[in-house]
């Protein structure tokens, strides 16, 4: 007994000496601006995309401006409210979205600065719009149950005045370093032209480099995918940062391995590391299509969170994982990495439901194979 135990001492002292904590080191940073805070709202697929947005901007002017996410936001609930009335309930109401919604808004009602619309209107310091929400959900419940069966022509008005109370107006014209703009003739200025972009994914289920609407919860607007063989969806990927562009992403973050407070976000190959593998390198699962099929469809993997690559990192024993940009603060308490989540390959295989990208940062190929 005494040989066992000095034997499981010393192994568990090379198991120590093994035991590698995490160190990072820059492979491609892109430039974005500051992380910041969603708040309270859940409208992380606005706060994603604008950044997105703001890089691209960087990409094709130089230009650093902070764009609005509130006006996206108050721009897109009409829309979620038309899609809950026509469909007379049965559909979700929220404060959900995806990247598509974003650049749909854009098309239709330009952007603005934050400094022209914070979307605060003074009802919070931080973003908060889960009483607007209730509200707003309560009076389209009221209009689809009108027991006269005949709805009336003021909803669109009442919805427009509630977001008004509580987000204020949307700017008609506003002045940005010295000269006047609307929201459309903004938007040109940047250069962003909404039609440039598009959103891939990778599933089984239907067939490749074809467009196909996803169905998820968030995806209200019937926003069109690219379906795409896994290695090539993340061969894409890899080749937008590797070519100067920025990636928005839409994925799950409901995993115990997803840890914004330890900055990383990893898939273990053995699920007894689940905590260790937060703070210490470990193999990973090795992903297949068939695998991230199957857990799309038992509802492991669900549409979470939306969020912005902006580069890649490499820890000390090479492997490497992509500088993720998250909308959850930079308090050091709560998350790491200034904000930012390292995510591994193996992550994005399994977790990401699908990236918006400009279509110029795809592969020849794929561009071919797409008919872009």
């Amino acid at each position: 007994m005494k040989k066992l135990f000095v034997s499981a001492a010393l192994l568990g002292l090379i198991f120590a000496a093994n035991a590698q904590k995490y160190e990072f080191q820059t492979v491609t940073d892109l430039e974005a601006l500051p992380v910041i805070s969603q708040g309270n709202s859940g409208t992380c697929w606005s706060f994603s995309t604008s950044s997105f947005l703001e890089s691209e901007i960087i990409r094709l002017t130089g230009k650093k401006i902070d764009l609005s996410e509130m006006y996206q936001v108050r721009n897109t609930y009409p829309k979620k409210a038309e899609n809950y009335i026509l469909r007379q309930g049965k559909t979700q109401f929220g404060e959900g979205g995806l990247a598509h919604d974003v650049i749909n808004s854009a098309a239709d009602y330009g952007i603005v600065p934050n400094s022209v619309y914070t979307g605060l209107n003074g009802t919070y310091e931080n973003h908060n719009h889960s009483e607007m929400v209730a509200v707003i959900e309560s009076m389209l419940k009221t209009y689809v149950d009108n027991p006269a069966k005949k709805l009336s022509p003021n909803w669109r008005n009442a919805v427009a005045a509630i977001l008004d109370v509580y987000m204020g107006k949307n700017p008609a014209e506003f002045t940005f370093e010295g000269k006047k703009y609307t929201p459309l003739s903004f938007l040109a200025m940047t250069k962003i032209k909404p039609a440039d972009y598009v959103t891939i994914t990778s599933f089984t289920h239907v067939p490749n480099y074809r467009p196909f609407i996803l169905n998820i919860p968030d995806n209200f607007s019937n926003g069109s995918f690219y379906n795409l063989p896994l290695t090539e969806f993340i061969d894409n990927i890899d080749h937008a940062l590797a070519t100067g562009y920025t990636v928005e992403l839409d994925c799950d973050v409901s995993e115990p391995t997803f840890s914004a407070k330890n900055g990383v976000a990893v898939i273990p190959a053995d699920s007894e590391d689940d905590k260790t593998i937060l703070t210490e390198i470990k193999p990973e699962k090795a992903i297949t299509p068939e695998y991230r099929q199957q857990e799309f469809e038992n509802l492991t993997t669900t549409d979470d969170h939306l969020m912005h690559i902006v580069g890649k990192m490499k820890d000390q024993k090479g492997n490497v994982y992509y500088k993720v940009k998250n909308s959850w603060g930079t308090d050091g308490k709560r998350v790491a990495n200034g904000g930012y989540v390292y995510m591994s390959v193996a992550y994005m295989k399994l977790k990401a439901i699908s990236v918006l990208v400009h279509k110029e940062a795809l592969q020849k190929s794929t561009k071919q194979n797409l008919g872009l």
